[in-house]
């Protein structure tokens, strides 16, 4: 039996993303540590019988004895703790993760960058400023002996092999943290919405300024001069945590102009997909987006970017659903009229996109391969992980 730790940035990452991972390895036998900054889902994973244990971390922070007290504290822990593998998800938490890992001793460690964050896609200049440092402390962190990334699709990985962060050996490709595919299902024959009524159309993430919720706003409201009867949502919550939040003001200003159905924090997701007709994503960039690949499985029509990430859920514009270019809020508007035109289309398109979920996103291929990269690193202990197949019965 092996001890694990899985550490995100937010409790709410974990119990979301991370959950179906850390239960297989509870079913195999393995001794599961979840970390995270405090947070409302902490208790939750301890009222389902995981050790979650609170880190004293700020995402924002860029206090350099604020960090350093974080990294003396990451070290002592996983000192204490006596671990075999340590999992980082998102850069911050890699980076932290796989540098104190490294100076406790750990064996194993695995650097999961679920796309490059605010400091790779932002246009502001405090990002272009430290991008490059950012760069150097993840080719610090990551570019050692028993270190893995794990990237979710091929434009992140070009971009860690032009930015020479780590050996090309050292890289894996794992599309997302899959989908529960019993869980996500579409409706029943028939539910579908007739011609004639509200088209209704859904955008599930955090309120993120790169996101897209600026050309999402922007459509809607271009719709909505035309007198066309096309329900804008927005499904989610602000995150005061990213510097590319959506402020509250902006918010409540589109829904005071009628433009968008603001719902929060949505739980129950695939409860949302069945009252939804079209899921779209206008993100800059990606790693994998979830909630489309969960509105696949659902088999709604999806509209995405042709961004890094976003290509993946989308490969075949016009078959497997509808990519508009980033930033361009008037494509946005004139696929979701032809959705809103051709029923039928959004019908054919939606079928496609589940059929894609079922063969690449499902969450035991993401599960199996990630425990084979498990396996890998700590090959001279190979009972500590069991071969794969026995989580997918």
């Amino acid at each position: 039996m092996s001890k694990v730790i899985l550490f995100a940035n937010t409790d709410w990452y974990l119990f979301n993303f991370r959950l179906s991972l850390a239960r297989a390895l509870r079913e195999l036998g393995h001794d599961v540590v979840l970390m995270s900054p405090p947070g409302e889902y902490g208790p939750e994973l301890r009222t389902l019988g995981f050790r979650w244990e609170p880190v004293p971390m700020v995402r924002r922070s860029l206090n350099p004895l604020r960090e350093l007290t974080l990294l003396i504290w990451l070290v002592r822990f996983l000192r204490r703790e006596h671990p075999d593998l340590v999992h980082g998800f998102t850069i911050k938490c890699a980076v932290y993760g796989s540098l104190s890992a490294r100076l406790a001793g750990v064996a194993g460690r695995v650097n999961a960058v679920a796309g490059m964050g605010y400091v790779f896609t932002s246009r502001d200049l405090k990002a272009r400023l430290l991008r490059p440092v950012v760069r150097s402390v993840m080719s610090m962190a990551m570019s050692c002996k028993g270190s893995i990334v794990i990237l979710q699709n091929p434009d992140d990985h070009r971009l860690f092999r032009e930015a020479n962060i780590v050996d090309e050996s050292a890289i894996r490709i794992i599309k997302g943290s899959g989908v529960n595919m019993s869980r996500f299902n579409p409706r029943p024959e028939g539910a579908e919405p007739c011609e004639g009524e509200p088209l209704r159309v859904v955008l599930a993430g955090r309120l993120l300024w790169d996101k897209g919720i600026a050309e999402y706003v922007h459509a809607a409201r271009l719709l909505k001069s035309e007198g066309r009867n096309v329900r804008c949502i927005l499904a989610g919550s602000p995150d005061p945590g990213n510097p590319a939040s959506v402020d509250e003001a902006s918010l409540q200003g589109w829904i005071k102009e009628g433009l968008v159905e603001w719902l929060g924090h949505v739980s129950d997701m695939p409860k949302l997909f069945a009252q939804t007709d079209v899921a779209v994503l206008p993100s800059y960039r990606e790693g994998l987006p979830k909630s489309m690949i969960e509105a696949a499985a659902c088999a709604l029509p999806l509209i995405i970017t042709d961004a890094p990430g976003c290509r993946e859920v989308v490969s075949i514009n016009g078959e497997e659903g509808l990519v508009v270019p980033v930033g361009d809020g008037n494509a946005l508007a004139d696929a979701i009229r032809l959705l809103d035109d051709d029923r039928a289309l959004a019908r054919k398109l939606g079928r496609a996109a589940r059929q894609k979920a079922l063969h690449e996103f499902d969450e035991r291929i993401v599960i199996e391969r990630t425990l084979a990269v498990y396996r890998e690193l700590l090959e001279q202990a190979p009972q500590a992980l069991p071969q794969s197949g026995s989580i997918v019965s």
